[in-house]
């Protein structure tokens, strides 16, 4: 395959492997993404308190990993169509999740900060401009928080499956409206796109300078490759747009029962986990030129 120009770092998400990643499992995993070749690592974040900063900070010394944090909206998390109590509640555990980023060093925490994944509802075009207000008053001051602190949210538009609210990145758009800005944007995840937008290079395109992070997998969930994802035209289309951050494989295990439900992983996508992983570093490696890796570097 001809090889765009644009050097990339590819990195994994240890949701591929388990979850949630704790403190007890952080260093293990990560070992086993710097050894199977990555350059950097996704970060799950799902409860408070899960991970604190030394540990985590010391398993990305160790194997010399970039740090990426995502958050999980599980169950009872919302910022619209909900009580203020549940709000608050919501804020403060994506205040975490950015305390956790800026103490680690990541530059961005990215995940679909409106409402509970799996939580759909009809909504008029009026009902959906008011619930689109109240996620822009309910997320500024994480916004505000995020950027005091150095760290850039990306809003995860997901599929209609999983959500009602922000299917797309128009719809994103249009949501987070004069938020827009250092401190938020988009952020983009394959399988989404493939399920909801016409054209995934189109739907980069439109996100433009407000793209944070990019996701990747087989339009199956599996690993990136050997799928119908159009990756070259994809690949071109984050060049137009310059954007430089790593392409992160997000994929889950169907080997775990709370994660394999919420994710609808109801059959094995490879042979293991690391082969599923593997596969994948290899066919964006062979898309992407290569970048100079410290994973393993130990300081």
């Amino acid at each position: 395959m001809t090889q765009t120009a644009r050097a990339r770092q590819i990195g994994a998400n240890t949701w591929i492997w388990t979850s949630p990643l704790t403190d007890e499992n952080v260093g293990p995993l990560l070992q086993r993404v710097a050894g199977l070749g990555f350059d950097a690592v996704e970060l799950p974040l799902e409860n408070t308190g899960d991970l604190t900063t030394g540990v985590v900070a010391q398993a990305l010394a160790d194997t010399g990993l970039v740090p990426c944090v995502v958050g999980a909206m599980a169950p009872g998390r919302h910022l619209v169509a909900t009580d203020a109590a549940t709000i608050d509640d919501t804020r403060a555990y994506l205040m975490a999740c950015v305390d956790l980023a800026a103490e680690i060093g990541a530059t961005s925490v990215c995940g679909p900060f409106y409402a509970a994944t799996g939580r759909v509802w009809r909504m008029s075009a009026q009902e959906r401009s008011a619930a689109y207000t109240q996620l822009r008053e309910s997320l500024a001051p994480v916004v505000e928080y995020a950027g005091e602190r150095g760290v850039t949210l990306g809003i995860e538009p997901l599929n209609r499956y999983e959500t009602s609210l922000v299917n797309t990145v128009e719809q994103g758009l249009e949501a987070l409206g004069d938020l827009l800005g250092p401190a938020l944007g988009i952020a983009l995840d394959t399988y989404h796109l493939n399920i909801e937008e016409r054209s995934s290079a189109d739907a980069v395109r439109r996100a433009g300078e407000h793209l944070v992070h990019v996701q990747v997998c087989g339009n199956d969930r599996g690993a990136p490759g050997g799928d119908q994802t159009d990756w070259p035209a994809l690949l071109t289309a984050l060049d137009e747009v310059g954007h430089e951050g790593p392409l992160v494989i997000e994929s889950f295990t169907a080997d775990n029962a709370s994660i394999a439900t919420a994710a609808s992983i109801w059959r094995p996508l490879a042979d293991s986990q690391d082969d599923l992983a593997r596969d994948g570093l290899h066919f964006l490696r062979s898309l992407t030129a290569p970048v100079p890796s410290t994973a393993g570097a130990r300081p």
